[in-house]
């Protein structure tokens, strides 16, 4: 498949808005994807293709959030350990699985994580009621929140879109501290699940390299600039903007994939 350079200039603009609503909202792929899918690619290689260009997202996030990660690589490397080993059970999970259970599977795969999107405040919430301080892991992770982040891992590796705002209100029911630095620590903890996936799309033949680099280059700028925007603005008409898109989005590809 050619993309042309009109098609690679608007993959790059989309990487730019993946990765700024990554960074700030959790849900990079919901831009990213249906780019993918806009510039004819099958809904397998443009998963494969998004999974390879979200890096981007990670690395500019790490950039952009340097002093928010400071002080947490103690416990951000035994959940990025669990993270990892799912991202590439998820991975293999798309590989053995046929084509056409994928593209049943992803529009309720996109509509839940649309609704959780919008739940993702009230989510937070919860967790923060429910967080015993006496119980509470600073430090660390423990064993049924390491499940937990095992299975976003997995997710992750399999499909991706919302697994930041799973893994956020995850770790904000075990760790205390501010918003900004635990969005960090999640930028971190998805990226690594993606890191896992996407070197083993590499080696597939699958992965279409120009769509994936023009949505890489675009993801590093967005995402940078969206852990800086985080510290200051809210993102609460992103995220339901992104999320009712998403939802629309959902609704599309089931149409789709059912008619088809």
């Amino acid at each position: 498949m050619i993309i042309d350079a009109g098609e690679l200039a608007l993959l790059l603009l989309a990487g730019v808005g993946a990765g700024l609503v990554g960074a700030t909202a959790g849900l990079a792929s919901l831009v990213s994807y249906p780019a993918l899918l806009a510039a004819g690619m099958p809904p397998v290689v443009a998963n494969m293709t998004n999974t390879v260009a979200m890096l981007g997202t990670t690395a500019g996030a790490a950039a952009g959030a340097r002093p928010e990660l400071s002080g947490q690589w103690r416990r951000l490397l035994p959940l990025c350990l669990i993270t990892t080993a799912g991202g590439g059970c998820g991975g293999l999970v798309l590989l053995l699985t046929p084509p056409g259970a994928f593209t049943v599977v992803v529009p309720w795969l996109i509509g839940g994580a649309s609704v959780v999107l919008l739940a993702g405040p009230r989510l937070r919430r919860m967790a923060e009621r429910s967080k015993n301080p006496e119980t509470a892991a600073p430090e660390g992770i423990g064993p049924a929140a390491g499940a937990a982040a095992f299975l976003v891992g997995v997710y992750g590796g399999y499909f991706g879109a919302a697994a930041g705002v799973l893994m956020l209100a995850l770790l904000t029911t075990v760790w205390t501290q501010p918003l900004a630095r635990t969005n960090a620590a999640k930028n971190i903890a998805t990226g690594t699940a993606n890191l896992i996936a996407a070197a083993v799309f590499a080696f597939t033949g699958r992965v279409l390299w120009p769509a994936a680099l023009a949505v890489c280059v675009g993801s590093v700028a967005g995402s940078w600039l969206g852990s800086v925007i985080v510290r200051y603005l809210p993102a609460t008409p992103l995220r339901i903007a992104i999320a009712i898109g998403g939802l629309v989005l959902a609704v599309v590809l089931a149409r789709e994939a059912f008619a088809g």
